[in-house]
């Protein structure tokens, strides 16, 4: 299933909780094996009562879905929390009960240099995604691609805008792009959390 999108469904009871968990994930307070296990970036974005966290492995999603129980639990909030899949062929998001990758297929990120700003693009598509990360590759800092998202870690604001600068005019009709402080100032952060964005 390499290559494939992850995502971590978390439907809750109440409206009124998709913002406050949402902002959970951004300030959660992850140990680095946890960090780690995450990968570099876990998109969160929230729509009403649903929240959504995006990850590159299926390991990186089991580990998001933890936090997400954990987040619910201490919140004493009631949420259904599945992990799904993109399947390309039925161009759907599918339920995922396998378990995570084993060991020696395990990703490990090393967080060796700090980005304290970021470059956020949203797509309208996951193959305009896909088309814009391979469009950024080559750029200074690190980029990731999670479904229909795609961030570009700079280590100054300046450098961040120069990014988008060069790529405006190339991005797919109906781009959105943004630049904003890192989450939390920390290097590859575990969670982007994106208001109200699916």
């Amino acid at each position: 299933m390499n290559g494939e999108d992850w995502r971590v469904e978390i439907n809750l009871d109440d409206e009124e909780h998709g913002y406050g968990l949402g902002e959970r994930f951004r300030s959660h307070d992850l140990d680095d094996d946890a960090r780690q296990r995450l990968g570099p970036r876990a998109v969160v974005s929230r729509d009403g009562p649903r929240v959504f966290l995006y990850t590159a492995t299926p390991k990186q999603a089991r580990e998001a879905e933890r936090i997400a129980r954990e987040l619910v639990a201490a919140d004493d909030l009631s949420a259904e929390i599945e992990v799904t899949h993109w399947d390309a062929q039925t161009e759907e998001w599918l339920h995922f009960e396998g378990d995570a990758l084993e060991p020696d297929e395990e990703e490990r990120y090393e967080d060796e240099e700090s980005y304290p700003w970021l470059l956020t693009i949203e797509l309208d598509s996951r193959g305009d995604a896909a088309e814009t990360e391979e469009l950024l590759r080559g750029e200074p800092g690190p980029v990731h691609r999670r479904w229909r998202y795609v961030t570009v870690d700079a280590r100054t604001e300046e450098e961040a805008s120069e990014v988008a600068d060069r790529v405006r005019d190339r991005l797919p009709e109906g781009a959105q792009m943004w630049v904003e402080a890192n989450p939390e100032g920390i290097p590859n952060p575990a969670f982007v959390y994106l208001e109200s964005r699916i």
